[in-house]
C-alpha cells in the first residue's frame, strides 16, 4: 500500500482474479451462462426451512462487513406473511476492496444462483442487484448476465440499480433507499431490514459474495462445503490484497488461513504490518501479522476483523501515521452529512491526525483521543465507528511511531 487514497474506482479493474478452490474456480472459462453451468450445476430447489437448517449448520456470516449470521436473516425474514425482498448488494464502495467486482465480472451467474435459491426460499419473484456507479464493466456483466437468464426463461426476475452515493453509498440502508427512489445516502433506521426493508417488506440483503456462498453450500452440500475452513467458520472467503493501488489481487482461500501465507503468496513480506478489514478496519503490526489467521474467531483476539475482507500491506518506506491520516481525511469526506458526528466528528479527527502527522506534537495525539471518545456510538449509521475503530488500532498497533510524531519527527526514513 503506497501514500495515496483512490476516492473513486480505485485500481479495481487492473486487480488479477486468481482461480480459485470454489467460488472461483470457473473463471478461466468465462462469465457466460453456458460456461457457468459446466462447472456449476442448474441450483436445486431448497425448502426454506433445510436452507436454513443447512445455514446454521455451516454458521455462515454474511460477507459484506458486518459478518452477520446469514441464517438468522432468512429465519427473520421468513416469520412474516408479507411480500418479501431479495437484494444483491453489490456496490462495494469501499476503494480498498474489489471481491464483489471480481465475482460479478468472472462468476455472475453463480451470484445470481445463490440469489436464486434464496428468492425461491423467501417466495420472492425479484431479485434487486445493486452496482457500482465508478466500475461500470461490473454494471454490463450484470445485466449481459440478466440477458442470458431471462432468455433461458428464469423464473426469477432481475432488475439492476446503479449506486452513487460514495463510500457510504453500499451501506444497507443507502441501497434501500436507492431501490426505494431516494437519494442513495444512509439514513436511521428501527428495525433490522429482514423485518422492514424494501418498500416496508421483510429484506433479505446482503453483499455478492455471500450470495455465492450460499449456492456453493446448495451445490456441494454440507459435508463437503464444511471440508474447507475450521471446525467453526467452515468454508473459504474472498480476498482483495493492495486493493487500492497497482497490483492488486483478488484470491479465495479458506478460512483459517494464516495471513502470512497469504501476503507471501500475493508477493509481499509475510512479516510487515497490514491494515486487515478496509478502511474501517485494523492496523495489525509486523508481529501479529505473522501469527494471525484469517478469520474473525482469532483476529478478535487482536480487536480485528476480516470486515470486508481487504488486506492493505504496509509499505516500509511508508508512513503509517500519515497514511491513517490520509485514509482519515478521505473517509471525513465521504459521510451522508447527515448528523453531528460526521458534519463535525470526522473532519475534527482528519485535521487532529492531519496535525499529528506534519508535527503538532502532544496536543494533536492528546485531541486525536478526544475526538475519537465524543464521535463513536454516536452516528447514525457506523460510518464513524469503523473510522474511529482504524484510528484507535493505529495508536496500538504503533506505538513508538505515533509517539516519534508526538515529539516533532517520524520513526520512518
Amino acid at each position: 500500500m503506497s501514500g495515496y487514497v483512490m476516492a473513486s474506482a480505485g485500481y479495481w479493474s487492473s486487480i488479477a482474479v486468481l482461480e480459485g478452490p470454489r467460488l472461483l474456480s470457473g473463471v478461466a472459462q468465462g462469465p457466460g451462462l453456458e460456461e457457468h453451468r459446466v462447472t456449476w450445476q442448474p441450483p436445486p430447489m431448497v425448502g426454506a426451512a433445510g436452507l436454513v437448517a443447512d445455514l446454521r449448520k455451516i454458521r455462515l456470516l454474511g460477507r459484506g462487513g458486518a459478518h452477520f449470521p446469514f441464517a438468522r436473516k432468512l429465519a427473520t425474514a421468513l416469520e412474516s406473511g408479507r411480500k418479501r425482498e431479495v437484494v444483491v448488494n453489490a456496490a462495494e464502495s469501499e476503494p480498498a476492496s474489489a471481491k464483489d467486482s471480481a465475482l460479478m465480472t468472472t462468476a455472475p451467474h453463480l451470484v445470481l444462483d445463490g440469489a436464486d435459491i434464496v428468492a425461491r426460499a423467501l417466495k420472492a419473484r425479484t431479485v434487486r442487484v445493486v452496482v457500482p456507479a465508478d466500475r461500470p464493466a461490473v454494471a454490463e456483466a450484470v445485466r449481459t448476465a440478466v440477458a442470458e437468464r431471462e432468455a433461458a426463461r428464469s423464473a426469477v426476475r432481475h432488475q439492476v440499480y446503479v449506486s452513487d452515493g460514495g463510500f457510504v453509498g453500499g451501506q444497507r440502508q443507502a441501497v434501500m433507499e436507492l431501490i426505494e427512489g431516494r437519494e442513495n445516502l444512509p439514513v436511521t433506521a428501527w428495525q433490522p431490514e429482514a423485518e422492514s426493508g424494501v418498500f416496508g417488506r421483510p429484506t433479505l440483503l446482503s453483499n455478492a459474495e455471500t450470495f455465492a456462498q450460499v449456492a456453493a453450500l446448495c451445490a456441494l452440500g454440507v459435508g463437503t462445503y464444511g471440508r474447507a475452513g475450521t471446525p467453526h467458520e467452515p468454508g473459504t472467503t474472498l480476498l482483495t490484497v493492495a486493493g487500492d493501488g497497482p497490483g492488486g489481487v483478488v484470491l479465495e482461500v479458506p478460512l483459517g488461513e494464516p495471513l502470512a501465507v497469504v501476503m507471501h503468496r500475493c508477493g509481499y513480506d509475510p512479516e510487515m504490518p497490514a491494515l486487515v478489514g478496509g478502511y474501517h478496519g485494523t492496523w495489525l503490526p509486523a508481529h501479529e501479522v505473522a501469527r494471525r489467521r484469517l478469520s474473525d474467531e482469532d483476529l478478535a483476539t487482536v480487536g480485528g476483523t476480516l470486515g470486508c475482507g481487504a488486506v492493505l500491506p504496509l509499505s516500509p518506506a511508508a508512513c503509517p501515521v500519515a497514511l491513517t491520516a490520509q485514509i482519515v481525511e478521505y473517509l471525513a469526506g465521504s459521510s451522508a452529512r447527515r448528523c453531528g458526528p460526521c458534519t463535525k466528528g470526522l473532519p475534527e479527527l482528519a485535521r487532529a491526525l492531519t496535525s499529528l502527522a506534519t508535527g503538532g506534537g502532544m496536543a494533536a495525539g492528546a485531541r486525536i483521543a478526544q475526538v475519537a471518545g465524543l464521535v463513536r456510538d454516536r452516528g447514525a449509521c457506523a460510518h464513524p465507528d469503523g473510522t474511529v475503530r482504524l484510528v484507535r488500532s493505529l495508536m496500538t498497533a504503533f506505538p513508538a511511531e505515533v509517539a516519534a510524531h508526538e515529539r516533532g519527527g517520524c520513526a520512518v526514513g
